[in-house]
């Protein structure tokens, strides 16, 4: 049987372990009772039987996102590859592929470059993450980035100042790739190292070198023992790293390619125990009280007594003009700083509105705005997070603004998932310290985030919508679940009470709002976005002004 044969029969072989019956529903239990882990301790599979394995595996990880059956979870899995140059980390993911279906195995590639400081490390890799159900290999990735920058400062300062930053940025993304495998996407760690006698051997054969890895000089003694002395650190703060000896580079494929496979089956069996959705805690009335630990927030006060002035139109127009120019002036003395703002509250309680007015001074090539809605298909299909992460101000883009504008936010997950029973209960209490680390990590480069809740009364809240119906151009800010909306809502108080309660931090406070009055609310949102633009960019003057 020639070789394109072979592989074709055991793709074949692994797919037909995943057929779905004629319902077009996948039986309950086949993924799990065909995929059993392999102790790595024995790396026992001989060749075939490792590709049959590896291929199935990876057609029963696709299933998990193709199934309807609810029992399964989709689970996606990502393999970060990095270590010394020239250790036999091609030649493992070469024959990786060749192995599995190579249509279902993403791979990319990253050598290092420099830092971008105006945001964490892993933000300019977000685009590259995998989707549920796909196995997807990372060279480099954001190691390289880290690598890089790590070696570059160990030139221009003292050891401590090094170790201090690559100490932090380690914290950083070991928190960011938690969050990741919370979310269902599993993490396998892979660290190629060979001795620097192997290492110069192979910079002198033959073979044509890749370029160069983290761009550093590989044939340098001394670059080599700094290189050796980081990633000694990198290995020893973070314990979840797989070391692969790379000088036998048979036997290093071979252990890299179990390691996979031990990976793949246990995403695919994680994924068969997923935590059951939120229906345990509500009921057709209401809340009731979540059985674990989680204790709801006190209302407060400005929530349920709301502010009713009624601004004179006159007076309003002269301090929204004042106000649009100091905003914009700040906005565009920001440097290289990001701005991040984050509105949510009630539904009709005037976001689009204050929005408007903040953006009416700029150019609108200065910022973007992003309407937020229910999560695409594509969007469900990665963490939770991915959605907002991939819409940050970023470096990367030839789009020239660094100001994002989100109507409605990363906050769903704790508001209209939870009320709703969209997420379970595991999922948004989780949430709230994820949602806390991703802020910090933004606000530690840098980026100027400021959160506002619009809070309005249940009765203008239908003087709104009634409105709405009766103006043309605004019927289509009105759905029906605008309507089944205020049936909840006190649940959904109750939710903004717990969520600014736990969300509110130093680096991200939140700001409420609460009136009935439109042109009051957009006036006092334009006074705190001045407030926090000096304060960030003029601290001094800030303590002084307020």
């Amino acid at each position: 049987m020639s070789k394109k044969k072979k592989e074709n029969k055991h793709a074949e072989s692994a797919n037909n372990k995943v057929k779905t019956n004629k319902a077009g529903d996948t039986k309950k239990g086949t993924v799990a009772d065909r995929v059993i882990i392999n102790p790595l301790s024995q790396f026992s599979l001989d060749e075939e039987a490792l590709r049959l394995a590896l291929v199935t595996s990876q057609y029963a990880l696709r299933e998990t996102r193709q199934t309807e059956d609810s029992s399964v979870q989709p689970t996606g899995l990502l393999v970060l590859v990095n270590g010394i140059e020239l250790a036999g980390k091609g030649q493992a993911v070469k024959q990786l592929r060749q192995w599995v279906d190579p249509r279902l195995l993403k791979v990319e590639a990253t050598i290092g470059y420099p830092a971008q400081h105006s945001q964490p490390l892993w933000q300019a890799h977000t685009k590259a993450l995998p989707r549920h159900g796909d196995v997807m290999v990372y060279f480099g990735n954001w190691y390289a980035d880290l690598l890089y920058e790590v070696m570059q400062k160990i030139t221009d300062a003292e050891e401590t100042d090094w170790a201090a930053y690559l100490q932090n940025q380690l914290t950083r993304l070991s928190a960011f790739e938690r969050d990741l495998v919370s979310n269902n996407t599993k993490l396998l760690k892979c660290w190629f190292h060979i001795d620097a006698d192997t290492l110069a051997e192979r910079l002198a054969d033959k073979e044509a070198d890749p370029k160069q890895l983290y761009q550093i000089d590989w044939s340098n003694n001394k670059v080599l023992k700094q290189f050796n002395k980081v990633a000694k650190q990198i290995l020893g703060q973070q314990g979840d790293w797989v070391i692969i000896d790379g000088t036998e580079r048979e036997e290093s494929t071979l252990q890299f390619c179990h390691y996979v496979l031990q990976a793949m089956q246990e995403a695919v069996q994680s994924s068969q125990y997923p935590v059951a959705k939120n229906a345990a805690t509500q009921s057709t009335t209401g809340y009731k009280q979540p059985k674990h630990e989680f204790i709801w927030a006190d209302i407060p006060d400005m929530l349920t007594d709301i502010d009713d002035p009624d601004m004179g139109k006159s007076d309003y127009k002269d301090e929204l003009a004042d106000k649009q120019a100091q905003v914009a002036k700040l906005l565009r003395a920001r440097g290289q700083r990001h701005v991040i703002f984050a509105f949510e509250g009630m539904d009709a309680a005037g976001k689009g509105g204050a929005i408007k007015r903040l953006v009416a001074p700029l150019d609108p090539r200065e910022y973007q705005v992003y309407n937020i809605g229910a999560p695409m298909r594509y969007e469900l299909e990665h963490p939770y997070l991915w959605r907002f992460w991939t819409r940050l101000p970023n470096e990367q883009t030839d789009r020239i603004s660094r100001v994002a504008i989100f109507d409605r936010t990363w906050y769903g997950r704790v508001l209209v998932e939870r009320v709703e029973g969209l997420a379970s209960e595991q999922e948004w209490q989780r949430a709230y310290d994820e949602i806390n680390r991703f802020e910090a990590d933004i606000a530690a480069s840098g980026t100027i985030l400021i959160k506002f809740w619009l809070a309005i009364d249940k009765k203008e809240q239908l003087a709104r919508f009634e409105a709405r119906e009766e103006t043309p151009h605004k019927q289509f800010k009105l759905t029906d679940d605008d309507w089944r909306n205020r049936d909840r809502w006190q649940d959904y108080v109750q939710a903004a009470s717990d969520m600014l309660l736990r969300t509110s931090t130093s680096v991200a406070p939140w700001k409420m709002i609460a009136t009935n009055d439109k042109r009051t609310a957009r006036l006092l949102v334009l006074d705190h976005t001045i407030a926090q633009l000096t304060k960030a960019l003029n601290p001094k003057k800030a303590k002084k002004a307020f």
